[in-house]
């Protein structure tokens, strides 16, 4: 798909998740009136319709949808409608109880939560169809429809289903994807352990067994679900497009733990990119996981405004211990969002349920009603939203990237692996997050994307590295640009294969050095540098070929071989680390790179592992970001109209503790 259909919205959107079919439509008036006290202006109905709209196989009953919609409609507020297909009814699965999920161990996944079906289940393809059918036929011309909604959260449960019809559609995936069951075993290697395949109806999907499995096998079963999912998201998405002419998207999980979709692929079928994100405290750093998050979002919105569909006013309900925002975290976080690219800030939920699984999960609206202080941040944030308009369609402004890949997270994180204390994720956000201590605004880009408009690239843990991608960095680090690649990166290829030679396989070149032996720690064992600063859990038996060594290892099992070195590769210089340097030597080395190779934050301030500064650069005008998340005032030096407090900046900015402060730049280029 190249052709999408635009959001448009008056500003930016301030809106929620609401489910009327909860509430009486008495409450619904309230929340109306409520709502545009609030300032909310686009509203997510719809989401886990189904059983409302289609109480039984041939009943439909859409009075309820048609009163709701008009109701919002009268007020002025527009709709994010649902297609109603994310639970299926309880009569889908009692008919048909083949829809259910399996997992790995062969166990079917009853009803009763939710996403209670198999993605690749031709059953439930042609239910959900029917219904969005319905729906589109319906509503696809409403006034109070501005976006359509395909489901949600796709995948989230059931991402990785195991059944026959799972098994079925995988066999079917491969044979297009290989063409012979002779080059599939070529792909995976079963020569190893008597796996060599000789008909398609051999194989299955990798369900649970007594040793570990083929990671080859692991990783295609992993881009087949993620394509599985998607499908759905195509096959509802072409209903509404032939019915309506309305944009259609869903929305992502750009977040942490949730790794089973490869929104490189899906990114372009949307057409606008939507996330959900909620802060997780099982994190070391969940504020800088939030601006990752954001900036993937970005990313795969290929640098244009996207909408942040959902994130929550307080605590989450699924953690081990769901902690409350604390005062003016909410206004923080939500205008984290938009100074990295956001158009939308929504949240989940609108009023908090009293029933149900969600029952503990904040909202717009809390449990304790409007004399509350979430209810008065919320308003309070209506307003300063209100007062950001101007900032809508502006793209944020980045001359450093990282370069992230769903399928390097699938390949890394396999059953045998040199350390199971080493992971993708963990990796990833090490890295950006000594970017963001430092300062720095980062695009997220794909494995072969085009790096010309940066100065400064990074690449964690880049474990599965196609030759063409590899080619790219080289490319471009040969042209001048500065890159940094961290342990674990260009091991195996897209089939999960070793690149022989020496590990790095197709960057050895470009990084000088080579790399014949991992020698990873034990978790809670440091390891000394001669450049006085610590590492752990990884380090490499390496010899430097061309490059010259920064840093070797003192002790720890790779001692004496270098652990930081720097090649000078035609016009540019690429540096590798051989170890996870400890979260400030990390951060202070990146940031010198950085420097070096022209890369600062967008504006001196006085205190800036405090804050997050981002430019966002309009047609006319200019806007720079400032979120202090200290408890002391800071100081930025930015010129220009504040937009938050109506104000006017000479050049130094006060920025109060835990305050937000946005300003449009006179004469920025």
């Amino acid at each position: 798909m190249t052709d999408r259909t635009p959001f448009t919205h008056e500003g930016i959107a301030f809106g929620c998740d609401y489910n009327p079919e909860q509430w009486s439509p008495e409450v619904w008036d309230e929340d109306i009136r409520l709502m545009r006290e609030a300032g909310v202006d686009l509203v997510a109905i719809n989401i886990f319709g189904w059983s409302h709209l289609q109480p039984g196989p041939d009943a439909f009953d859409f009075a309820a949808l048609d009163d709701i919609l008009q109701r919002l409609h009268d007020a002025g507020i527009r709709v994010n409608l649902g297609t109603g297909t994310a639970s299926a009814p309880a009569w889908l699965s009692r008919a048909y109880p083949e829809v259910l999920p399996m997992a790995e161990d062969g166990t079917r996944r009853y009803p009763g939560g939710r996403q209670a079906w198999c993605p690749s289940s031709p059953i439930f393809r042609t239910a959900s169809l029917r219904l969005v059918e319905a729906v589109a036929a319906r509503y696809g011309s409403h006034p109070a429809v501005a976006l359509w909604h395909v489901s949600n959260e796709l995948g989230c449960h059931n991402a990785l289903c195991y059944c026959d019809e799972s098994a079925a559609a995988f066999r079917l995936w491969l044979r297009e994807r290989y063409g012979s069951i002779s080059e599939l075993n070529r792909a995976w290697g079963t020569a190893f352990w008597s796996q060599t395949y000789h008909d398609w109806e051999e194989i299955l999907p990798p369900r649970a067994a007594l040793s570990a499995r083929n990671p080859g096998q692991l990783l295609d079963f992993h881009r087949f679900s993620s394509d599985a999912v998607f499908a759905q998201y195509r096959a509802e998405a072409d209903v509404l497009r032939r019915l309506s002419d309305r944009p259609v998207t869903t929305n992502f999980m750009v977040t942490a733990h949730i790794e089973n979709m490869d929104y490189w692929s899906w990114a372009a079928e949307m057409d606008v990119i939507a996330n959900d994100h909620y802060l997780d405290h099982r994190l070391g750093d969940p504020r800088s996981e939030l601006a990752f998050a954001a900036d993937l979002s970005r990313g795969l919105a290929e640098g244009a405004p996207w909408i942040l569909m959902e994130h929550s006013t307080g605590a989450v309900n699924w953690q081990p211990l769901n902690l409350a925002k604390e005062p003016g975290q909410l206004l923080r976080n939500s205008l984290t969002h938009v100074a990295r690219g956001a158009d939308g800030v929504c949240f989940f939920q609108w009023r908090a349920s009293v029933q149900g699984a969600e029952k503990f999960h904040s909202a717009m609206l809390p449990h304790a009603g409007t004399d509350s202080a979430v209810w008065r941040e919320v308003v309070e944030l209506g307003g300063i939203v209100d007062r950001l308009g101007e900032v809508a369609g502006s793209r944020v402004v980045a001359d450093a990237a990282l370069v992230f890949s769903w399928e390097a997270w699938w390949a890394t994180d396999t059953e045998c692996r040199p350390s199971q204390a080493v992971g993708y994720l963990t990796q990833v956000h090490a890295v950006y997050a000594a970017l963001h201590l430092q300062g720095l605004t980062v695009d997220i880009v794909r494995p072969g994307a085009d790096l010309s408009a940066y100065r400064f690239v990074a690449v964690p843990g880049l474990h599965l590295l196609r030759a063409d991608e590899a080619a790219v960095l080289t490319r471009w680090i040969d042209a001048g640009g500065t890159a940094v690649v961290t342990f674990n990166s260009g091991i195996v290829d897209e089939n999960d294969r070793i690149w022989a030679g020496g590990y790095t396989g197709p960057l050895r070149e470009a990084l000088g050095i080579h790399v014949e032996e991992f020698a990873p720690v034990a978790p809670g064992v440091g390891i000394a540098l001669d450049d006085g600063t610590a590492s752990r859990l990884w380090s490499e038996r390496l010899r430097a070929t061309t490059a010259e060594t920064v840093a070797r290892f003192v002790d720890g099992p790779a001692a004496g071989s270098p652990a930081i070195t720097r090649n000078a590769h035609g016009r540019g210089n690429a540096w590798y680390f051989a170890t996870q340097l400890e979260p400030a030597a990390l951060a202070d080395r990146l940031g010198a790179i950085a420097r070096e190779a022209g890369v600062r934050p967008p504006v001196e301030v006085d205190a800036p592992g405090a804050c997050e500064i981002v430019r966002r650069r309009g047609e006319t005008a200019s806007y720079v970001f400032v979120v202090n998340h200290g408890d002391t005032e800071l100081v930025a030096d930015v010129r220009g109209a504040e937009l938050v407090t109506g104000t006017a900046v000479d050049g130094r900015l006060p920025v109060p503790p835990g305050a937000v402060r946005v300003v449009r730049e006179e004469n920025h280029s």
